[in-house]
């Protein structure tokens, strides 16, 4: 065999390898899943009412009124935003531990442009916006042009923003954010649920829709897998990862504006509290409605399990240490389980 046959050969190899795994990805209809596969697509929602009815046991006038949920659904709406944004670099392979710094970052931006410069809210929001894909792309720049891992680059990244943060605020929060953006985020609400958690909905549906039904969620997917039988079929893998980690500092900033809004102020260290629990709805919600892979509706799903589980754990007088051990003990378990699936279902 001639070293042209042989290329041609394991090209051919590798085009049929990528069209059996879109084809995966997009099971045939009419297919019937076995118990087993129903269990580990929607265990989590299992787990999550059960949850719920057990707390319900100790604490049922809280935790069956609908007021809990509905306040719980717009308080978290921002950390289910900051897992989606997350979650993108997290299919490609990256970590970006960057994720809420830069949220905080672009809460402290809109108060400090609002409130001391005089700036509307509109352009301090777009400000916002921008730098956080600025920081995304700083973040691309220095894992894929210098080759250094994603875990290093997030983590000084996010320490160089803290550190910003500090100095644009002084070490104190800003009060007094207009009121135009405090009204479309938590004061307007829908079936008495805060309109953050529809943007949260709305942002799911398209990450959903982007990673199943589109090339580009496929290429995500497939990089993810395996970079270098993606470069070998084609894929532009260095585009791929950057895309993904500017998104994921994008989508970060819509979080921190989300944040804003809710609480009317910023504050230059309280967001970056919500990293561990993006990390553990992230690694907890790959292991559900699409298990061995990180999926926008696991995500959601995860996000308000385990607010749930803190909820559930303040109302029957828990000390605040426990929300740290909920959240650290989620998260090891959640990537256990992950990784158990990948290796079970390796092309999923």
């Amino acid at each position: 065999m001639t070293p042209v046959e042989d290329y041609e050969r394991r090209i051919a190899a590798l085009e049929a390898r990528l069209r059996a795994f879109e084809g995966r990805l997009s099971p045939p209809r009419g297919a019937r899943a076995p118990v087993a596969d129903l269990g580990e697509r929607y265990g989590l929602l299992v787990a999550w009412a059960l949850l719920i009815l057990f707390l319900g046991w100790f604490r049922p006038d809280q935790m069956f009124a609908w007021n809990s949920y509905a306040a719980m659904f717009g308080s978290t709406a921002m950390i289910v935003v900051l897992t989606l944004g997350l979650i993108i670099p997290l299919t490609t392979g990256d970590f970006d531990l960057s994720v809420a710094s830069t949220m905080a970052l672009a809460s402290m931006l809109i108060a400090f442009l609002n409130v001391r410069q005089g700036v509307d809210i509109g352009p301090a929001i777009l400000i916002a916006l921008a730098t956080g894909a600025a920081i995304g792309a700083v973040n691309a720049f220095f894992v894929l042009w210098f080759g250094i891992h994603s875990l290093i680059v997030t983590l000084g990244t996010g320490y160089f923003i803290n550190g910003v943060i500090l100095w644009i605020s002084k070490s104190a929060p800003i009060a007094g954010v207009s009121m135009d953006l405090v009204r479309p985020v938590i004061l307007t609400r829908f079936l008495g649920i805060p309109m953050a958690f529809w943007y949260a909905v709305i942002l799911t549906a398209v990450i959903w829709y982007l990673f199943q039904f589109t090339a580009l969620g496929r290429r995500l997917l497939f990089v993810g897998r395996g970079r270098e039988v993606a470069r070998l079929s084609g894929v532009n893998v260095v585009r791929v990862r950057a895309g993904a980690l500017i998104a994921s500092g994008t989508i970060a900033a819509l979080a921190g504006v989300l944040y804003t809004g809710m609480r009317g102020a910023a504050d230059p260290s309280s967001a970056l509290a919500f990293l561990l629990p993006a990390f553990a709805a992230a690694f907890l919600g790959s292991t559900t409605i699409y298990p061995g892979r990180f999926n926008a509706p696991g995500a959601f799903v995860a996000v308000f399990f385990l607010s749930t589980g803190i909820m559930g754990l303040n109302f029957l007088g828990m000390p605040s240490f426990v929300q740290n051990l909920f959240y650290g003990g989620g998260l090891v378990v959640a990537v256990a389980i992950s990784q158990l699936l990948r290796k079970r279902r390796p092309m999923d």
